[in-house]
């Protein structure tokens, strides 16, 4: 792309660009995985493809309500009921979500239920719609057609950049070749010349790309091996019984599965072993409360040190800050700690035993 024809607002400069949508962050270094039915079919169908997603570590929900086909007797979707379906998904599971517009009256309408406006392969040449969720102001999602030059994608996102909106993320889902063992060619090498170009951020969507849900994992490893800033992935509680794109979907166990391999299970899974640290922790410190308490009872000495309390607490508040957490949370903690402490201690004494994890297992 030559420098003449290129917008001064898509050269990257020093760092690039980290577009919220709600909690979520694409290109803060994270890897955001958006994911959810092609369609949105039903209620029942789409809670439950959000279940599956929110479940598997994903991070924004995602769901057609007004579908763009190539033939005009397929499903075309809910439309604004779909909407209505999707936002009551997104608020039951917790994720934010996205989904498609394809006309520039729709806006308002999809921006009124949606946290994240998409603009689909087949619309990216449309500058009106582009303009136009440009003016909206919410988070974009901008993906590739697939025939456009690089050059021609980023001068889309210029479209909505011109209107005062800087919150577009790019999708590069696949382009046309003159393979046929798969729906499209993902363009691996988009990622890393894209992100040299411009300050937005990217991310790839391997379902579009393939067509083929056994090549999802692999052409999704190799999108974040190249730079991708996140991904987008179809998932269906039934892809046999999908009203659009079955092929291309994941159930929920090839959806844990995919996560798995990413590694951002591991992440969840670390979550839980931190926790269960945590509790065993705990366990320890009231054993080792409790037999504090019985040697101080059989000398005759008070349970209760306010004095003792008290300094333990300024000093657990002043080595907060070392470990970048906030002193009063560290002070409510472990206010809550002694207080149980106490409670195992007078229990040890009523029942004649120690409560926790017993002495001999502190060793």
């Amino acid at each position: 792309m030559s420098e003449q024809s290129t917008p001064k607002s898509l050269h990257r400069g020093d760092c690039g660009a980290v577009v919220e949508v709600g909690p979520v962050r694409f290109g803060d270094g994270s890897y955001p995985v958006i994911a959810g039915p092609c369609s949105v079919e039903s209620d029942e169908q789409v809670f439950e493809a959000a279940r599956i997603v929110a479940e598997g570590g994903a991070s924004m929900l995602r769901g057609g309500a007004f579908k763009p086909r190539t033939s005009p007797y397929s499903f075309q979707g809910l439309g604004a009921e779909g909407l209505r379906l999707l936002a009551e998904a997104g608020r039951r599971s917790g994720l934010p979500t996205v989904t498609e517009v394809l006309e520039p009256d729709q806006v308002e309408l999809v921006a009124a239920h949606a946290d994240m406006l998409q603009l689909g392969a087949r619309n990216m040449y449309n500058s009106p719609l582009l303009r136009a969720v440009g003016r909206s102001q919410k988070p974009v999602l901008l993906k590739r057609g697939p025939a456009a030059t690089i050059e021609e994608w980023l001068l889309a996102a210029e479209f909505v950049l011109a209107e005062g909106n800087e919150r577009v993320v790019l999708c590069e889902r696949g382009i046309r070749t003159f393979e046929t063992e798969t729906r499209n060619t993902l363009d691996i090498s988009a990622v890393p010349v894209v992100k040299a170009l411009t300050h937005l951020p990217v991310i790839v969507d391997p379902s579009h790309a393939s067509g083929r849900r056994d090549l999802i994992a692999p052409l999704g490893l190799a999108g974040r091996a190249g730079g991708a800033d996140g991904m987008m992935v179809e998932v269906h509680p039934d892809p046999s019984q999908a009203l659009s794109d079955g092929p291309q979907q994941l159930d929920a166990a090839g959806f844990q599965d995919l996560m798995h391999r990413l590694g951002v299970l591991t992440v969840r899974d670390d979550i839980d072993r931190v926790d269960r640290e945590i509790l065993g922790l705990i366990s320890r410190r009231l054993g080792y409360s409790v037999e504090v308490g019985l040697n101080k009872a059989a000398r005759g000495m008070p349970l209760y040190s306010s004095r003792r309390e008290r300094e333990l607490l300024d000093t657990l508040a002043a080595e907060a800050e070392q470990w970048s957490i906030d002193e009063s949370w560290v002070r409510e903690i472990f206010e809550l700690i002694l207080t149980h402490s106490r409670q195992a201690q007078r229990r040890a004494l009523a029942n004649g035993r120690p409560a926790g994890e017993p002495a001999a297992a502190n060793s």
